[in-house]
């Protein structure tokens, strides 16, 4: 396999380590300068030079894209994708996680567990905000922000009310967060290749700091995670549209909270508390993909007309759960269940007498007419009614 690592700190540790596991593996692996491409667009095929040179082949790209050339290295990305050169990492899932609040929404649409969140503009709106996140002390986020920077504790409504209008007044952009006090000062960092965590470490803060990143005097140690912490991990990641990434997540009463998804991890802290060759890991991954590639199925099969590709889920509550797949009746109407996904669990060509959970996935190639009629109605959001005090209320309503 010829590698490329795209990143401007060949120095840096993980960039070493993804080289030398590379090398170690029998690849052949280059590092280059990401902000040294230039994107061609004059001919009738995708194609890109480095340092004014027309780029020679690569079966894969490992992008390590720096938060302040997102814009660029992301349409770099996106030209060995056109290229037809695999990629763990798309440009649309880079740019989704590198924008918190983007990520925020796309993570909350899928049920992924969060601390509550609120993102406003309006100084009059912020007190509001600050109540239905579950009031003081909240944490305040700049959505730009990195390594810790940009993150701050306000222990205070009108505390969190002056920092917000002073940032807004500089142009800034903040999220306002619940502050989570049983995990004060911890968080958990596991680190997703494909469909598995690879490596978990707790990071913890130091002293009185409640931002546990290594840069901010954090330490580091090793964690067993329990499953239902992994499969938020990977189910997170996957959402994002990214196959190596790190998820952070604070431990909450009721189970993790997905604070971050990084598209760009560093591998120092986890290397050094786990001892794992994580390293290896992502190139291992990286070299099976681009030997045995994984292909879109709902664009290769939906060749025939009226026919195509189509995911069913089982939702809490429905008439569904608990019954045997073959009870759906789905082989009757020219539907086949190519896979059914549980968690992070795929069972291939799912045999009928399989009993349906809440949140299955059914991935089914058939008739879309026949599929369509499967799917319920989109369920409209209720209009919040908020009651007025009687002396409010015209007079003909009392």
């Amino acid at each position: 396999m010829k590698l490329a690592v795209l990143s401007r700190a060949p120095q840096s540790y993980s960039t070493q380590r993804l080289r030398a596991a590379a090398t170690q593996r029998g690849h052949q692996v280059k590092v280059l300068n990401t902000l040294r491409f230039a994107i061609d667009l004059t001919s009738d095929e995708p194609d890109l030079h480095f340092r004014g040179r027309p780029l020679s082949d690569y079966d894969a790209i490992l992008p390590r894209i720096g938060n302040s050339i997102t814009y660029f290295g992301t349409a770099v990305v996106r030209q060995f994708e056109q290229m037809d050169v695999y990629t763990p990492n798309t440009a649309n899932g880079i740019s989704s996680a590198r924008d918190k609040l983007r990520a925020n929404q796309i993570l909350s649409r899928h049920n992924i567990a969060m601390p509550p969140t609120a993102f406003v503009r309006n100084r009059l709106d912020v007190r509001p905000a600050i109540e239905r996140v579950g009031g003081a002390p909240v944490v305040i986020k700049l959505l730009e922000g990195t390594q810790g920077i940009g993150v701050i504790l306000a222990p205070q409504v009108k505390v969190a009310e002056a920092i917000i209008e002073t940032l807004h007044s500089t142009k800034q952009n903040v999220l306002i967060q619940k502050f989570i006090s049983e995990s004060r000062g911890r968080d958990i960092r596991a680190l997703v290749v494909g469909d598995r965590v690879v490596a978990a470490m707790r990071r913890v803060a130091n002293g009185d700091e409640f931002r546990s990143n290594v840069h901010r005097g954090g330490t580091v140690e090793a964690v067993h995670l329990d499953p239902l912490y992994e499969q938020t991990a990977v189910r997170a990641a996957q959402i994002m549209g990214l196959r190596v990434a790190g998820v952070d997540m604070l431990e909450g009463e009721d189970g993790p909270l997905v604070m971050e998804v990084n598209s760009s991890p560093g591998l120092q802290g986890i290397e050094t508390a786990t001892g794992l060759d994580v390293a290896g890991a992502i190139i291992d991954f990286i070299a099976n993909q681009v030997n045995f590639p994984e292909i879109d199925v709902r664009q290769r099969l939906s060749v025939s007309t009226g026919y195509g590709v189509a995911e069913l889920v089982i939702h809490g509550g429905a008439e569904q759960v608990g019954k045997q797949l073959g009870e759906l009746g789905l082989w009757d109407r020219d539907i086949t269940v190519l896979t059914l996904h549980r968690g992070v669990t795929v069972i291939p060509n799912p045999r009928k007498h399989v009993v349906l959970e809440d949140e299955d996935r059914l991935l089914c190639f058939g008739k879309l007419d026949e599929m369509r009629s499967m799917i319920p109605e989109r369920r409209r959001r209720r209009a919040k009614v908020r009651k007025l005090p009687k002396a409010h209320l015209p007079e003909s309503a009392s």
